[in-house]
């Protein structure tokens, strides 16, 4: 799942990069990754589009219909395990960089993102490792959905070296491959 897109570019860089580009680039990179190992995967997008219903007038009906509809599809998928890919923001604190890795409640899932967490941690965030927690409930997808869930946020694009990494294709290539590895080392997948 790569997250956001369209008209909703969630988080925004200073430079002006939008989070749901990035999201997409390493998502269609990790979705070759697994296909060449083997693992049957489906998008919920390829294009830098809103997975939302047609004819909506306002921003917010747009964001519920596209989750709405991003949950729908994981769960119309047998035996769905979900990877989400995001970045992070935290303005207040332009030095945070790293890569963390989220689970939701269904079984399974926190194994899947200590393994992802894990891979990371090597490729990505040495010196600023982190731990996988579990997302907070409040998170729409992560909660509705019944399949074991990951979010992966790639990194912040409130730093700004950082965001200058992410927005690069060989870096994005470096964490789609940390994501799959940790997928593949995982007995959840």
């Amino acid at each position: 799942d790569p997250g956001h897109g369209g008209q909703d570019g969630g988080a925004v860089a200073g430079d002006g990069t939008e989070e749901s580009r990035i999201n997409l680039a390493i998502s269609l990179q990790l979705e070759q990754l697994l296909r060449f190992a083997g693992v049957r995967t489906e998008l919920t997008r390829r294009e830098d589009v809103m997975v939302c219903d047609p004819g909506l007038e306002t921003m917010r009906q747009r964001k519920v219909s596209d989750l709405h509809n991003r949950a729908s599809f994981v769960n119309g998928v047998p035996n769905a395990v979900l990877l989400s890919i995001h970045q992070n923001s935290l303005p207040s604190s332009p030095s945070t960089r790293g890569a963390q890795v989220f689970w939701n409640r269904q079984e399974g899932a926190e194994e899947l993102a200590s393994s992802i967490q894990e891979a990371l941690n090597g490729a990505v965030n040495a010196g600023h490792e982190k731990k996988a927690a579990q997302v907070p409930s409040s998170v729409y997808l992560m909660k509705e959905i019944t399949a074991p869930g990951v979010l992966v946020e790639c990194g912040f694009l409130s730093n700004a070296a950082e965001t200058e990494q992410l927005k690069d294709p060989a870096y994005q290539t470096k964490l789609a491959a940390a994501i799959a590895a940790g997928v593949l080392n995982s007995d959840k997948r």
